[in-house]
């Protein structure tokens, strides 16, 4: 990823998509291993390797648990 990401300012729905994308790469990482598919560069989880991708979906749940509590 380019830049920080700010998850609070996130919208529920972006938040459910980046879970997702997040889960979907972290698999690719798992299932092909270091043989994972490079992302286009305009993704935004390019660059990314696997360890990045699981911080940040902890990030992610985090912040999805944090709102469900307001």
């Amino acid at each position: 990823m380019k830049e920080a990401l700010d998850l609070t300012v996130l919208t529920p729905k972006k938040l459910r998509t980046l879970r997702n994308n997040l889960n979907n790469r972290i698999e690719s990482f798992g299932t092909h291993g270091e043989g994972a598919k490079e992302l286009q560069k305009s993704h935004m989880l390019a660059g990314m390797t696997e360890g990045e991708c699981k911080a940040l979906l902890q990030a992610v749940l985090r912040e999805m648990k944090r709102r469900t509590r307001e």
